[in-house]
């Protein structure tokens, strides 16, 4: 099980994989930066690095 902070502020959440970490950071994300969410300028391309990024941190940690 890891534990990782969001990459916008400090809240935590925890997953055995990065799906399961994302599952359980996914409410936060809403919750706390749904304008980040819904930014209509974030395109495909900037989300697939997003994720990447933070797929490589969850897999360093």
């Amino acid at each position: 099980m890891k534990t990782l902070k969001c990459d916008l502020c400090e809240v935590t959440a925890e997953g055995k994989t990065f799906e399961e970490w994302m599952k359980a950071l996914h409410p936060h994300y809403m919750e706390a930066h749904a304008d980040v969410m819904n930014n209509s300028h974030n395109g495909k391309e900037e989300m697939a690095k997003w994720m990447t990024d933070n797929k490589a941190r969850f897999d360093a940690a």
